[in-house]
């Protein structure tokens, strides 16, 4: 994936929409997008959006997985029959 960026203004691009979607989609490089000269938004192709959706659902799990190590080695865990138990009575659910 190509980390650089067009940059153009909302107005150029809104002119030339069809043109700008297929230079996207062939080059897969993203254009930004600004208005009065500040940065608005991007447009990307869909490929491109889904790898980042999922390299940061993936971030996601395994920064999650090393806190959950993390909180084992410093002894920051109780067996799960202990949290059940506390879960029932703070909940007042029966077993």
């Amino acid at each position: 994936m190509d980390m650089h960026a067009d940059v153009q203004y909302l107005e150029t691009f809104r002119d030339h929409a069809a043109e700008q979607i297929e230079k996207i989609s062939v080059t897969r490089r993203s254009i930004t997008l600004t208005v009065n000269g500040r940065d608005a938004a991007v447009v990307q192709d869909m490929e491109s959006h889904r790898r980042l959706l999922n390299l940061a659902a993936q971030a996601s799990t395994e920064e999650g997985i090393r806190q959950g190590l993390e909180d084992l080695a410093a002894g920051r865990v109780v067996p799960v029959q202990d949290a059940f138990d506390l879960l029932r009575a703070e909940f007042g659910i029966p077993r």
